[in-house]
């Protein structure tokens, strides 16, 4: 079956690789979603099945900056809230995205609040 449309090649790759993340209490999973406008993120307890902590690009602190600088505030906001929960190490999900640009700068952000992955 060949891939006919971007969306439906990042689904594939997706799939892919949440066959090998998984997140749990200890090592939540931090999903990221990116969109042409912002990015979005989630530390994610797949055992449980529940998110524990989440940042979304429309928030207040977000919403003026744009591209790389946006995503490592993001990263720097979700980092802050998991060290508020106690979680201090999580596993990474670039959700089909190329570890590239945006999606490595919300990692950076989030190693720099002090999460290791």
């Amino acid at each position: 079956m060949s891939v006919k449309t971007k969306e439906a090649a990042r689904l594939r790759r997706r799939r892919r690789v949440r066959a090998k993340v998984r997140g749990t209490a200890g090592r939540p999973r931090i999903s990221v979603f990116r969109s042409n406008r912002g990015i979005t993120a989630q530390l994610i307890d797949d055992d449980a099945g529940r998110t524990l902590a989440a940042v979304n690009w429309t928030e207040t602190e977000l919403r003026g900056l744009r591209g790389a600088e946006q995503a490592r505030r993001a990263g720097e906001l979700l980092g802050q809230r998991a060290q508020a929960l106690g979680v201090s190490s999580a596993v990474f999900d670039r959700g089909g995205y190329q570890y590239h640009g945006r999606v490595q700068a919300l990692a950076d952000g989030a190693r720099e609040a002090g999460l290791t992955f």
